[in-house]
């Protein structure tokens, strides 16, 4: 059980229309496939998406850290050394992503090694969860249009509702016309990245305040200390730390300093091994969590739903689990499906994950076959 390579591809797969949020925009996944080869012939698999607005990363610097720090460091060891694995990695700083899809990697071979999913072997608490769908920056009506098309087609009835426009009243229009048309039946939640001040988070928040939101996300940056205090004293909602706390240090210092009372998970960044943390972390303080999204294709959603069905406390809020339905492919031989409003957990050894090899050679961008 000792591991032997690990491979980091570049892959590139074109949305089907832009994704726009306050802190940027994304047209294209340009992410990195991630496998990590063991000595008995097992292959575990994963992918780290480059995120440059939000942590750093691009694609090229992903494979970089990989194939010439991670790999060197980690071939050798045994997939069990998980802890050795983190040690050894966490002497380079940052790089989230990377280490994430290195560390989901091992345990796909460890499940697959063992014949148990990784989602029991975590955990196992349930066999999928409900799915919340995030709305990018577009008019009320395409918004409308959109959420309706979802419930309809998909049984989705949590939305996640990209906000942070200046004026805030274009994105208090857009909750309005959702509340308005799909009724009392359906959960919105609003994430600004970080697009407003603490000032104009509280005025939004007020003109939204008969709409029944149920959470708010980094509406303003948390690097405005005292105002994001006072903005969470005054917030009615829990207020979700997402990219002020990708590690289980500023989950900590997030939650005790009063910038946040909830979180967002993403596996994409903590991986397995880390979101644990991150999730006792909360569980131990009574703090709630939400199955973030990373803009993730089917790779990465899959690895969200195999850890956030393995707790009872991820599955009690709709996990972030659709926004590969905005991509005009995939890579996974398998494709996901949403059914009834709920995304399952692969129920077979390791995450599940089966790459499709013409995909791979069409998508990929290191060789010649590359587009």
């Amino acid at each position: 059980m000792k591991i032997i390579s690990i491979e980091a591809i570049p892959f590139a797969i074109p949305y089907l229309k832009p994704l726009r949020f306050a802190s940027g925009e994304v047209h294209t996944a340009s992410h990195v496939l991630v496998r990590v080869r063991s000595d008995d012939g097992i292959v575990g698999v994963a992918e780290a998406p480059a995120r440059p607005f939000t942590y750093g990363e691009t694609q090229e610097s992903i494979v970089a850290a990989i194939q010439t720090l991670f790999a060197p460091q980690l071939v050798g060891m045994s997939v069990l050394d998980r802890e050795s694995m983190h040690a050894a990695m966490d002497r380079t700083v940052g790089n989230p992503t990377a280490k994430s899809a290195v560390d989901m990697a091992v345990w796909d071979v460890i499940g697959k090694t063992l014949g148990q999913p990784v989602t029991a072997l975590l955990g196992g608490f349930s066999d999928g969860m409900r799915v919340s769908h995030m709305l990018g920056f577009a008019e009320p009506a395409r918004m409308v249009a959109e959420a309706e098309r979802m419930r309809d087609t998909y049984g989705i009835t949590t939305f996640k509702v990209k906000v942070g426009r200046r004026p805030f009243g274009l994105d208090v229009d857009v909750c309005r016309a959702l509340r308005e048309e799909l009724g009392g039946g359906i959960e919105l939640y609003i994430d600004g990245n970080r697009g407003w001040t603490p000032s104009e988070s509280l005025r939004a928040l007020n003109a939204m305040a008969d709409l029944d939101l149920t959470l708010a996300e980094e509406l303003c940056p948390a690097d405005d200390i005292l105002g994001r205090k006072w903005l969470v004293d005054h917030c009615p909602v829990p207020f979700v730390a997402d990219e002020s706390a990708t590690n289980p240090g500023d989950v900590t210092r997030e939650l005790l300093s009063g910038a946040a009372n909830a979180v967002s998970i993403k596996t994409a960044r903590t991986g397995f091994s880390h979101s644990q943390r991150v999730l006792f972390q909360c569980d131990g303080l009574g703090v709630e969590v939400v199955m973030g999204n990373q803009i993730d294709g089917q790779l990465g959603t899959l690895c969200t739903v195999t850890f956030g069905a393995a707790f009872k406390s991820t599955t009690r809020r709709a996990g972030e689990l659709s926004n590969f339905l905005d991509m005009s492919d995939d890579l996974l031989a398998e494709p996901l499906e949403i059914v009834d409003g709920r995304l399952a957990a692969r129920q077979v050894p390791g995450i599940g994950i089966d790459i499709d090899p013409e995909k791979l050679a069409k998508y990929r961008l290191d060789l010649d076959t590359r587009r």
